[in-house]
């Protein structure tokens, strides 16, 4: 596997010889000091450049970068399609030496029309056209604290999806109610999570993409709750689960609203957890 500094040479020396790229920003985790660094780590890369076309046009320049085990194309993907047209076009591409550079093409002209990242460090600027960025931090990452309508979105959406999982079990529907399990009624509980971990250190700490850091800052019991709510296919072990969630997400959720000021709906809680236990003990 190449290395950092070989990578880094070669991201910036394909630049440099290319008189179409005029700057390249790193952005990611690359950029931020506090990161765990790893051989996973991508490169998330803006190329500013004079024209984007020629490079989605031609892609030929893509061996420079070395033998792509697999690549994707977001920004002409037809299954999942942009939400929202932009001037760049990014190619995420994972070498089959494990390296993994994620290229943005971006129009020089229109560089003001990023989004922007706290992490990002320059590392070249044939014009001068950007000039110093601040030092790379993770303010753009941190969780923002929720609105007190937001809030209450997120327990209503959680306790009302509950109640599907609760039918797919019944019924047997093993796809059914782990997708519901998996989908809405987890990404309530992680945002929920996220919520409680920004609150409880006064929005300083990052729980990370999809919660992925969330073990160093949980107390450890409420970690090891979490955890358990991962089954398997087997149905109690999903019923489990989902009582353990609801458990853990009336703990944050709970702790949220006194820090916020905001009314949590006990009510709405107790109706659909013994509506769960019904449905948990009636016979098929």
């Amino acid at each position: 596997m190449r290395s950092e500094r070989d990578m880094m040479e070669l991201i910036v020396g394909f630049a440099k010889a290319d008189e179409r790229v005029r700057a390249v920003i790193l952005n990611g985790s690359r950029a931020n000091p506090d990161a765990p660094r790893d051989c996973f780590q991508d490169y998330d890369i803006v190329y500013a450049v004079t024209e984007v076309e020629p490079f989605v046009r031609d892609r030929s320049w893509i061996g420079r970068f070395g033998d792509v085990l697999i690549m994707q194309t977001p920004d002409d993907a037809a299954l999942f399609p942009a939400e929202i047209s932009r001037p760049g076009f990014a190619f995420l591409m994972l070498f089959q030496d494990g390296n993994r550079i994620d290229l943005t093409f971006w129009p020089v002209d229109r560089l003001g029309e990023m989004e922007e990242d706290s992490l990002s460090v320059l590392l070249l600027d044939k014009d001068g056209a950007i000039g110093e960025l601040p030092p790379p931090s993770n303010r753009s990452y941190l969780t923002q604290p929720p609105t007190a309508a937001r809030f209450a979105g997120c327990c209503n959406e959680f306790w009302w999806v509950s109640t599907y999982v609760a039918k797919g079990l019944w019924r047997r529907e093993l796809p059914y109610a782990k997708a519901m399990l998996e989908g809405p009624v987890r990404a309530m509980l992680i945002q929920m999570l996220k919520w409680y971990v920004a609150e409880m250190s006064d929005n300083k700490a990052d729980p990370g993409k999809e919660g992925k850091y969330l073990q160093r800052h949980l107390p450890p019991a409420m970690w090891e709750q979490l955890v358990r709510t991962y089954p398997d296919g087997d149905y109690d072990r999903i019923w489990n689960a989902l009582f353990e969630m609801a458990d853990l997400f009336r703990t944050a959720a709970a702790a949220v609203a006194e820090r916020c000021g905001f009314a949590y709906n006990r009510r709405e809680d107790e109706h659909v957890t013994e509506y769960l236990r019904r449905v948990r003990q009636m016979p098929r």
